[in-house]
């Protein structure tokens, strides 16, 4: 007759085996890099098995796991902010001139972008601005011209083709490179 040990052990392996795919996923989608992801699934998996004695009903396993592994997420983040690298004096130095230096073609280049862009059709720009809002869902942007998705980038890549070529015609006008 298997121990109480023997068995919460043995309910934990087949909760996590069972579940591990979607903990391993749910953490991949928070974090930068695949390493990374399983640095923090090895400590999630300690902290589940060390405290897997809480988590009363095993239906709730899922959830209660991707909720310590979200801490685990958000502790490894306030980790790496911490040990962030600080680029020397020197370094910022040389950023600085060249931004600066850069500032002025890149003024000229805005300007003749904004130009170029009030050039489209004001249904053109409205689409074109759209799809580089920060929260742009291009499903819905491609539904609302009427293009499937395939077919929105499709158009999306002629416009800014268009642009650029504007851009150029622009610049070369003014005398810029």
């Amino acid at each position: 007759m298997p121990s109480v040990e023997q068995e919460q052990h043995q309910r934990f392996l087949r909760a996590f085996a069972t579940h591990e795919p979607a903990i391993r996923a749910f953490i991949r989608r928070l974090l930068p890099s695949r390493a990374d992801a399983d640095d923090v699934m090895q400590e999630a998996a300690i902290t589940l098995w060390e405290k897997f004695p809480e988590c009363n009903e095993e239906p709730d396993f899922r959830a209660w796991a991707f909720g310590v592994a979200r801490y685990k997420v958000l502790s490894w983040l306030r980790d790496k902010r911490r040990d962030r690298l600080v680029l020397s004096e020197q370094t910022v130095e040389l950023l600085a001139t060249e931004t600066a230096r850069d500032e002025a073609n890149l003024a000229r280049q805005r300007a003749a972008l904004e130009r170029c862009a009030d050039k489209l059709e004001p249904q053109q720009r409205s689409l074109l601005f759209a799809a580089y809002q920060p929260e742009a869902r291009i499903l819905e942007i491609a539904a609302k011209s009427g293009r499937t998705v395939a077919g929105f980038y499709q158009w999306l890549h002629r416009i800014r083709r268009q642009l650029l070529d504007c851009v150029r015609r622009e610049l070369k006008q003014e005398g810029s490179p």
